[in-house]
């Protein structure tokens, strides 16, 4: 027997839930509400393709790939090794900590540079994306700052470890979160639905940031604002011989990529019709934003 199929806005509002395949509406068939703790048993039927996805305890799963039985494909290595359980429980416990010694600020530092970039769009909804362990979701979640906080990412590891942090916080907004599982280059929205997108140390490990920052541009709604950071590779490195061609290589390898400039960040941006490009530079650390035009 066919599902009779109630068409429900999606928990929390303005998360704009599409299917990755036709990038249209998902609507609810089930009465689980989405955000953290409460998606185990959630189901979601696009309505064109009929496809259906389903909830866990600790996540939706929005990869255009789920439910399949047989196929299976593995991601870049780069992206692999982030879903390890190893790596993905490291993450938080020294990983991201040793991330100063290029010039990262730390968290807390980080999520104060982003608000200046965030200012226009706040009351809104962001999108953490390639959001690990969700250290910056628990920190935009808590702020108050945006209705809908939509923390996602590749690896299933990760999106748990996400879910114990929030779950060890006292009075956190569950409410407020919802964790996808979905890939950066078919993102899981509706056209023009969100308002800002943050990615906090990870364009570089996006197997294609050229296609990531295109779905970035597609579901950001004018005016919409994009947040990054990664690190480059300038001033003395410039001069290692064949750098171009080593980064071609280890592109080809681990799926992974090396910027040279703050210039070719912003060449992405534009030509994935973001505009506004604006830089923060600390040593290897770059912080970004771009914005969709009104």
């Amino acid at each position: 027997m066919e599902p009779i199929l109630v068409e429900k806005e999606e928990s929390g509002g303005g998360t704009g839930l599409a299917c990755p395949i036709c990038y249209d509406p998902l609507t609810r068939i089930s009465d689980s509400p989405l955000y953290v703790g409460s998606t185990a048993g959630s189901n979601l039927q696009c309505n064109t393709c009929k496809k259906t996805y389903f909830g866990n305890e600790t996540h939706l799963d929005l990869v255009a790939s789920s439910g399949s039985k047989q196929y299976d494909e593995s991601m870049p290595l780069a992206t692999e090794m982030f879903r390890t359980p190893v790596v993905s429980f490291l993450y938080e416990r020294g990983w991201r900590q040793n991330f100063i010694f290029g010039g990262f600020p730390g968290p807390e530092k980080e999520f104060d540079m982003a608000k200046n970039y965030l200012n226009p769009v706040l009351g809104g909804n962001i999108v953490d994306a390639s959001c690990g362990s969700g250290m910056f979701t628990r920190l935009f979640a808590k702020s108050g700052l945006f209705s809908q906080v939509i923390a996602l990412d590749y690896s299933e590891n990760m999106l748990r470890q996400c879910y114990e942090f929030i779950e060890k916080e006292e009075n956190f907004p569950k409410e407020k979160v919802t964790l996808v599982r979905a890939d950066i280059s078919r993102l899981p929205f509706k056209k023009s639905s969100i308002d800002a997108v943050h990615a906090g140390a990870a364009l570089h490990c996006w197997p294609s940031p050229s296609t990531a920052v295109a779905e970035i541009s597609r579901v950001l709604r004018p005016g919409g604002v994009f947040v990054a950071t990664t690190c480059i590779l300038d001033g003395p490195f410039a001069f290692v011989p064949f750098l171009r061609t080593f980064r071609q290589i280890i592109m080809g390898i681990a799926g992974s990529h090396i910027f040279l400039s703050e210039w070719e960040l912003e060449d992405l941006c534009r030509t994935y019709g973001l505009v506004g490009f604006a830089y923060m530079r600390n040593r290897r650390f770059v912080m970004i934003s771009a914005r969709k035009p009104s």
